[in-house]
């Protein structure tokens, strides 16, 4: 699958344009402690951490990127607020289970398991003002001025996470869940590994619960799993499925 993201970044919401050399227009002229709102009241945009945590405002945040409604990105995000230290325990969670069972083989489909990423979808608008720590531009995510049921988690192969916010922007994609005797299992493809995957992580102590599949119309799928401890009612559609989906092959 083929992502559409890009550094690149021109917002008409609030004339936002990222440069190659890391000028940036828009956003970084806004003064500190100045919000504006990001992405579409109808649409979802995705927080994406890396890993990486700074010290803000007196205390730890995950630091990531923000994948927007229409595929572009913004680098140097800060997740500041509710659910901060949930998210970086999810993603540390994550990168010891990859670290467990990344290379071996699934024993139902014989692939080799990929690294998963986690994610945090919100549904309409994302609050961000811009600061500077160091010398350096940070966006902030303003977490606490989000209605919790308009935020939930979830997880897939880190490859696909820009295609899973794409297909949740995708008029008629929808959610399901896969039969235990679903013929998705057997795929000899990434696409067939990620439900058994997803569920394992799940048994090995994620707070999450594997086994979804978003289904494009094109009927393209994309398996994941969705957290247990960020899950808003508002996205209970991606969460508490409520239909299987049936594969001819």
């Amino acid at each position: 699958m083929k992502s559409k993201r890009s550094k690149f970044v021109i917002y008409g919401l609030i004339g936002l344009a990222i440069t190659a050399a890391g000028v940036i227009l828009g956003l970084h002229s806004l003064p500190s402690n100045h919000v504006e709102y990001l992405g579409s009241q109808n649409g979802y945009e995705a927080f994406v951490p890396n890993g990486q945590t700074i010290n803000y405002d007196g205390h730890t945040d995950p630091e990531g990127e923000l994948i927007l409604n229409n595929g572009k990105t913004i680098d140097n995000v800060i997740w500041d607020g509710q659910y901060a230290s949930t998210i970086i325990q999810n993603h540390n969670q994550i990168v010891q289970l990859n670290n467990q069972f990344v290379g071996q083989t699934d024993p139902i489909n014989n692939q080799p398991y990929v690294p998963l990423q986690g994610f945090y979808v919100i549904k309409g608008q994302v609050p961000i003002m811009n600061t500077t720590i160091n010398g350096q531009t940070y966006y902030v995510i303003e977490a606490n001025n989000i209605n919790p049921a308009n935020i939930a988690g979830f997880y897939t192969y880190q490859g696909w996470v820009p295609n899973f916010v794409e297909a949740m922007n995708t008029p008629g994609t929808y959610a399901a869940g896969l039969s235990g005797n679903s013929p998705v299992y057997d795929w000899t493809n990434t696409t067939g590994t990620l439900p058994h995957q997803t569920i394992k992580y799940e048994q090995y102590g994620l707070n999450g619960a594997g086994g979804h599949v978003l289904v494009l119309p094109n009927e393209t799928i994309i398996p994941y799993g969705a957290f247990d401890n960020i899950a808003g009612s508002s996205l209970d559609n991606y969460i508490a499925v409520q239909q299987v989906y049936n594969s001819s092959s």
